[in-house]
């Protein structure tokens, strides 16, 4: 009987304690006293950063948006910093300007010397006659009335240069070119390699028009590299730009005398 009063009296115990910690747990629990410590500085510079921006103890850099992927938009713009955020630095998101000749191939200019001009001429050749100055670069068609029409041209390197009398033999419109076997040659010992023919175009050496001299192989003609105009630069032959050969071209005839000094 004692026993029993004992069990009855250590449920009934048990089940009082277990209520009372069911309602310390549910109770609504007084509120917090913060100590003054916590008010110090390292605590409220916390209240600096803006609501729901990351937290940033390493100072990265944060961006307002996201860089774009290209250039083209954000060139020359800045982000600014966001208000009260010493973490955000100002970002400027610039491409690196290039020169624009470093975006374009250089275009080489020739000597404006060399252009085409009307001159005094007092020599004896008479009116119709080509005479080309190979030491000043210079190409003469002697006209009546003590005039010439003067225009620069490219002549032979060193090595290649020549002089004589001759006369047109040939005319030709955007010739073909066909270079001969020793030049082939020479080319190929300096790692370059030339065809053996090459249809007329621009991109053909000898221009938009040859005037062929005698049975040689040397022809005054026009050039895909204009500014090689007042240089020594050819195999022999006399170069004159498109434009220029052109000119000239509609000037002569077949038979035309043709003096180079």
């Amino acid at each position: 009987m004692r026993i029993a009063y004992l069990l009855l009296t250590s449920c009934l115990t048990a089940g009082i304690a277990t209520g009372a910690m069911a309602s310390e747990r549910y109770a609504t629990r007084p509120p917090v006293v913060m100590s003054p410590d916590l008010s110090a500085p390292w605590v409220m510079q916390l209240r600096a950063r803006p609501v729901g921006s990351p937290v940033n103890p390493r100072n990265y850099v944060v961006f307002s948006e996201p860089p774009a992927r290209g250039y083209t938009k954000q060139r020359n713009r800045k982000v600014a910093p966001a208000a009260g955020n010493p973490a955000v630095r100002e970002v400027s998101f610039q491409r690196p300007e290039s020169p624009a000749n470093d975006r374009q191939p250089k275009k080489r200019a020739m000597d404006p010397e060399f252009l085409p001009q009307t001159v005094a001429y007092d020599g004896p050749e008479k009116p119709g006659t080509i005479v080309i100055d190979t030491s000043q670069r210079f190409l003469f068609l002697v006209e009546a009335g003590g005039t010439a029409q003067r225009y620069g041209v490219g002549v032979g390197k060193e090595g290649f240069g020549w002089s004589g009398t001759n006369t047109i033999s040939r005319k030709a419109e955007w010739p073909d070119w066909n270079p001969p076997a020793s030049m082939i040659e020479r080319e190929r010992q300096k790692g370059r390699i030339i065809p053996a023919h090459m249809e007329g175009g621009i991109a053909n050496p000898l221009g938009a028009r040859a005037l062929y001299l005698g049975s040689t192989l040397y022809r005054i003609h026009g050039t895909n590299a204009p500014w090689t105009i007042g240089h020594a630069v050819s195999s022999g032959c006399i170069r004159m730009r498109n434009e220029d050969v052109t000119d000239l071209y509609e000037r002569v005839n077949v038979g035309t005398k043709v003096i180079v000094r």
